[in-house]
């Protein structure tokens, strides 16, 4: 009996201490750190003083301003905005760096709610005018007018509680997730619809099953997106705790950061096979090049930009990060000036195109057929089979000749005959040689030269300069070989010898000798006789099959 009678004499004691140091408690708007304190601990059930929260607000009068000062605070509340007084600043003279003029303010979360900010007026720091113009609109955004109204037909059984968790918010949070499942399968159809249409439209007449598959896969992520936004919206209207708010939008946005990276990894697929498609109906091949390279690109820098979201949402500070991985990758540069120049070097291949893929090339003592362009080097197989790993820094800054694009492939020769040979088969063997251009089915007969041209050392030369019409090696190696047997049955035919690097001593007659220099037959009938002849078997004769293009 003594002990309660204790208790109430005590009682009003203490209420009268708490009172008296609640009061002592005084308004501080000194710095950005202290106008939120102001502003937040007098809002708060132990310490609830809106008059003294309401001076955080300027320019209104006491009732208006514990209106605003109050809706903030909802609004902070209900997006789970939970402000982290250590990362609060406290320099009176702070200043916003960021942004194209510095000026005196300051903004607690720049990436959900730039529009709620502080500002220093007349030495003061208060929510800035724009904050407190727009306030009402926000808080309607938040809180939309049906709330009130909501409230009003709860029933009482409705607001008892499980745990800290009223009921009426528990059956709200159930009949929102059961909606969103219906809007899921909708918004799926319709945005898998929307794909289909945009990959019509931009390859026309082309179908890809592989496509249709990814879109489906796209489709499904981007369903979830909608679903998790229209969370985001109703959730502050269940007015759970803060603390509460904190932890579902912080699992929402994780949830929305992954979806958004796993959306972005298959557009980039999808991209790439469109892409694909569209390079496999052009005639350059360095594009099917390109589509690996620029694959790999986009999906690493979208996990990277995927990763500093993610890790910016654990409040780790990005902007620090990148600074530091800026200075890293400078010197990462300076020690590896090599790897830069081969990329740059690549980026220069695929603007220029001096080649493309399984085009011949001689590129300085490189002499072969391009295989593949990577981001460092670009690989070319020689006639021999082996293989060339050229740096693209060099490959960009040396001379190469495009054997591929070449109209025609041009062969030059000189063919050596005797001394001694009249010029009479001279003059039939290079017109016997001139018909078997023209009747080459793999020569241009429009364009060829077959000249007697000079006396070389040991031969009288018959420069032949044709042109074959194919451009792969092998066909020009057959090309070849037929037009070289005409030449020697004609020679043959003719009684035409070629000569050979040689030192003849010739005794023009011994005694009871016959002369020992060849016997030449002009007779002009037989000379034409054996053209013709020569030239007929040419024309009958088919040119080999299954010719290799390339080695």
């Amino acid at each position: 009996m003594k002990k309660l009678r204790l208790l109430f004499l005590f009682f009003p004691l203490l209420l009268s201490a708490q009172e008296q140091l609640l009061d002592t408690v005084k308004v501080n708007l000194s710095n950005p750190n202290a106008t939120l304190n102001t502003h937040l601990y007098f809002l708060q059930p132990d310490s609830y003083q809106p008059n003294k929260s309401a001076k955080t607000i300027y320019g209104l009068e006491n009732k208006k301003a514990i209106r605003k000062a109050i809706k903030i605070k909802q609004i902070l509340d209900g997006k789970g905005l939970f402000v982290d007084f250590t990362k609060v600043p406290i320099n009176s003279n702070y200043v916003d760096s960021i942004g194209v003029t510095a000026v005196s303010r300051y903004i607690m979360f720049p990436d959900r709610m730039p529009e709620i900010y502080l500002e220093k007026i007349e030495g003061k720091w208060y929510y800035s005018r724009e904050t407190i113009t727009k306030i009402d609109a926000i808080y309607n955004s938040v809180f939309p007018w049906y709330i009130d109204k909501f409230q009003e037909i709860i029933p009482v059984f409705g607001h008892k509680k499980i745990g800290s968790i009223e009921i009426w918010q528990i059956l709200g949070f159930i009949i929102l997730f059961i909606l969103n499942i219906f809007i899921y399968i909708i918004v799926k159809k319709i945005a898998f619809s929307i794909l289909q249409r945009i990959h019509k439209s931009v390859l026309k007449n082309i179908s890809n099953k592989d496509i249709d598959n990814e879109l489906k896969k796209l489709a499904h992520p981007i369903a979830l997106l909608i679903c998790i936004n229209i969370i985001e919206l109703f959730i502050p209207s269940l007015q759970f705790s803060i603390t509460f708010n904190k932890w579902i939008f912080l699992a929402l946005n994780i949830v929305e950061t992954v979806f958004w990276i796993y959306v972005f990894l298959k557009l980039v697929k999808v991209v790439m096979k469109m892409y694909s498609e569209f390079t496999e109906n052009t005639h350059s091949r360095l594009d099917d090049q390109l589509v690996p390279i620029l694959n790999n690109f986009f999906t690493g820098l979208v996990i990277v930009i995927g990763v500093f979201k993610l890790l910016n949402l654990f409040g780790v500070d990005t902007t620090t990060l990148i600074a530091g991985a800026t200075i890293g990758g400078l010197a990462f540069a300076l020690a590896s000036q090599d790897t830069v120049k081969n990329l740059i070097g690549t980026i220069m291949i695929f603007l220029d195109k001096p080649f493309h893929i399984d085009d011949w090339i001689e590129a300085g003592e490189v002499v072969g057929t391009v295989e593949r362009v990577g981001f460092r080097s670009t690989r070319v197989r020689a006639a021999d089979t082996s293989v060339y790993q050229i740096p693209n820094s060099k490959l960009s800054e040396i001379v190469i000749n495009n054997k591929g694009l070449r109209l025609y492939r041009r062969y030059n020769t000189n063919l050596g005959l005797r001394y001694d040979t009249p010029p009479e088969l001279i003059e039939a063997f290079v017109n016997g040689v001139r018909k078997i251009v023209i009747e080459h089915p793999e020569t241009r007969s429009d364009s060829y030269n077959v000249e007697f041209t000079g006396f070389g050392d040991s031969a009288l030369l018959i420069m032949v300069n044709v042109y074959f019409k194919s451009l792969a090696w092998g066909v020009e190696q057959s090309s070849k070989h037929r037009l070289h047997i005409a030449i020697i049955k004609l020679a043959a035919e003719l009684g035409v010898e070629f000569a050979f690097p040689s030192t003849t001593v010739t005794i023009e007659q011994f005694p009871d000798k016959s002369n020992l220099s060849p016997k030449y037959n002009t007779d002009k009938a037989r000379l034409e006789s054996s053209i013709s002849k020569v030239i007929s078997e040419f024309k009958n004769d088919k040119p080999p099959e299954n010719i290799p293009e390339n080695l």
